[in-house]
């Protein structure tokens, strides 16, 4: 875990010289943007797992195009998004993250979530805890909240809703009375909740593989989960389509569980 904290700063650190300082901003074949700040660190990415474990392969956002023939062969593999929040990242917003994850038959076994801006790290896993560590310190472990301190914490995305979004928000509005909401960029939403400062991340809206993975490895090695529409936990299998479907991310143990999966039920 050490060797992969470190690989993620050295990326972290590669990506900090593009930032505020009016990068060039491409545009990929989905319309989404990428910088020279992405692919210098997905070159350090790639590199470095490799050398890690050289059997392992690499699915990174700035080199996914594989086959699903050639991803459904693979066991285990390596998740990979260089740069989290990349429009954050543009507008100089400091919510940017660098993500890897090791999935293992579909499922998250770990994750590693970077912020360059401030050097902060988080990983953790399922059975493995889950910890933070500033640029200097000792990782201190990190635990959901089951209840809300005060009022029902729902986190947001800062650019992307939808109406079925909107719907589920006034369903836990009646349940929970008036909600505060979080709005964050980048897989910083899930690290929130895992730190225990917030109960709920809902997201009806699109998302990739990559952008997912590892911070649900922090928030699962928290108490924390992250779940379909339908009840069952998001995972990660090869398939024709790197979108995730609509998932909600909460504390594992919340009594309020049941009720939040009957809401987005009426919605899936």
């Amino acid at each position: 875990m050490s060797a992969l904290v470190a690989l993620v700063r050295e990326a972290g650190a590669a990506i900090l010289p593009f930032w505020r300082a009016d990068v060039e901003v491409l545009e990929k074949a989905d319309a989404s943007p990428v910088t020279a700040a992405d692919m210098a660190a997905h070159h350090i990415l790639d590199a470095g797992l490799r050398a890690l474990l050289p059997d392992v392969p690499v699915l990174s956002e700035e080199a996914a195009d594989i086959t699903l023939g050639e991803r459904q062969q693979w066991q285990r593999w390596w998740l990979v998004d260089p740069l989290d929040g990349t429009k954050e990242f543009i507008s100089g917003s400091d919510e940017f993250t660098v993500n890897i994850a090791l999935i293992e038959q579909g499922r998250v076994v770990f994750g590693v979530v970077g912020v360059p801006a401030t050097g902060r790290c988080y990983y953790g896993g399922a059975g493995l805890g889950a910890f933070v560590c500033e640029a200097a310190g000792e990782p201190q472990a990190i635990l959901v909240r089951e209840a809300p301190a005060e009022a029902f914490t729902l986190v947001a995305s800062k650019r992307h809703s939808s109406p079925q979004q909107e719907s589920l928000l006034q369903g836990l509005a009646e349940r929970f009375g008036e909600l505060k909401l979080a709005n964050i960029g980048s897989s910083l939403k899930f690290c929130l909740l895992a730190e225990g400062q917030a109960d709920c991340y809902p997201r009806l809206a699109p998302t990739s593989q990559w952008d997912t993975a590892a911070a649900q490895g922090v928030l699962e090695g928290a108490g924390g989960e992250v779940l379909t529409l339908q009840g069952e936990t998001l995972t990660y299998e090869a398939r024709e389509s790197l979108l995730n479907p609509y998932f909600l991310a909460l504390p594992a143990s919340a009594a309020w569980r049941s009720d939040l999966i009957a809401l987005a039920r009426c919605l899936a």
